[in-house]
């Protein structure tokens, strides 16, 4: 309901049968309808799996959209998948070549794109999703919480949000840090929702990576070092990080050597931390533009060899290896020609902006990645 509360009245085929029943449902409506290309944001989601290998089979061609790489101005259009099933080669020599062979980064329109409209549009979708029992009465969402709960949660965790910005409380106690010289480690959270955590075969949500990372840092981080964990700012506050990180401290013995924030800087983390810990985040990007060792714990597009530490998670405490300075422009520079549209998805400009960019990716018949693999290599 909340797809057709926004698409109404241009929705002329809805599906409305047994999840078993959508390859071939799928399969009709390209035939009937003649379909070269089909558009999709994000790629794990069940309904995803199932309508990209059905597009496979007939030769139609999958478009994916996902929230940009870099952020705030960029959205990401890939062919046939993104984020760790991106099509781009993982070799650092053919990003340096493939970054010769381009002009300067492409130009950037910044906008604004305020919270409160993500947020208005988040509500409107949910609030007509309410209906879903009574007209798509098979439906199912492939998120494992309820938009009630979630909404829920989220107004338990705002104003310790509020009072963290108000009083910049977090801030303090880094600057501390800072000022003291103290080494620390950072591990930022994701969203315990997002596909791309959830797909993950063991690390599958942020209490098993807290406990998988604090437990190799207890045995060998330097006794001197400290571990931030800082929470995600749109984590809805299901899980109690601040008392799960408490009773790990007293379980692996790290009395004082965990610091958990729930806001604070990013910037200014990345900035003096010695090094980054992260499942695939977007956070890690950041970390290697300011030259900070990182070390992913899944597959994102940027791990590879030359901009991440390859040497394990149990060694990088000891030895942070740091990114290859030249490298991560060279990996930037490509990965925003062949992947990134300049644009938003929650605000009026933005989505203009991505609109008239887009349009030019999905209409081509060779993509950007496809164009530049020929020219260059891999």
């Amino acid at each position: 309901m909340g797809d057709l509360a926004y698409w109404w009245p241009r929705a002329s085929t809805l599906f409305q049968k047994d999840m078993a029943a959508l390859p071939g449902f799928l399969a009709q409506v390209y035939v009937k309808h003649g379909i070269t290309d089909q558009v999709l944001f994000g790629d794990r989601r069940p309904v995803h799996v199932v309508a990209i290998e059905q597009a496979r089979l007939q030769g139609v061609r999958n478009q994916v959209f996902e929230e940009g790489y870099f952020r705030p101005y960029w959205v990401t259009l890939e062919r046939e998948g993104v984020n760790a099933r991106s099509r781009m080669p993982r070799s650092a020599q053919w990003f340096r070549r493939a970054a010769d062979s381009l002009a300067t980064k492409p130009p950037v329109e910044h906008f604004d794109s305020p919270f409160w409209r993500r947020a208005l549009h988040d509500v409107a979708y949910h609030a007509a999703g309410s209906l879903n029992p009574l007209f798509f009465p098979r439906y199912r969402t492939h998120s494992n919480i309820s938009a009630p709960v979630e909404y829920a949660g989220y107004l338990r965790r705002f104003p310790k949000l509020h009072f963290a910005r108000q009083a910049q409380h977090d801030n303090a106690r880094l600057r501390k840090l800072v000022d003291q010289r103290v080494p620390f480690f950072l591990l930022p959270l994701q969203l315990n929702s997002d596909a791309q955590v959830r797909d993950q075969p063991v690390l599958n949500s942020m209490s098993a990576l807290i406990e998988k990372v604090v437990h190799s840092f207890a045995i060998h981080a330097p006794s001197t070092s400290r571990l931030i964990i800082k929470n995600h700012p749109l984590d809805i506050g299901r899980v109690d990080y601040e008392l799960l990180i408490r009773r790990f401290g007293v379980q692996f013995a790290l009395d004082g050597r965990i610091e958990y924030f729930e806001t604070g800087d990013l910037t200014t983390m990345l900035q003096h931390a010695t090094g980054t810990v992260t499942l695939n985040s977007t956070v890690g990007c950041a970390a290697l533009e300011h030259n900070c060792p990182t070390l992913s714990l899944g597959d994102p597009i940027y791990n590879l060899a030359g901009l991440t530490a390859q040497n394990g998670l149990d060694a990088f405490w000891s030895t942070p290896v740091k990114p290859d300075a030249g490298l991560f422009p060279c990996f930037e520079k490509v990965v925003k020609h062949v992947t990134q549209v300049n644009g938003g998805l929650y605000c009026p400009r933005g989505m203009v902006i991505a609109s008239e960019h887009a349009s030019r990716v999905l209409t081509a018949d060779v993509s950007p990645l496809q164009r530049l693999m020929e020219t260059i290599q891999p």
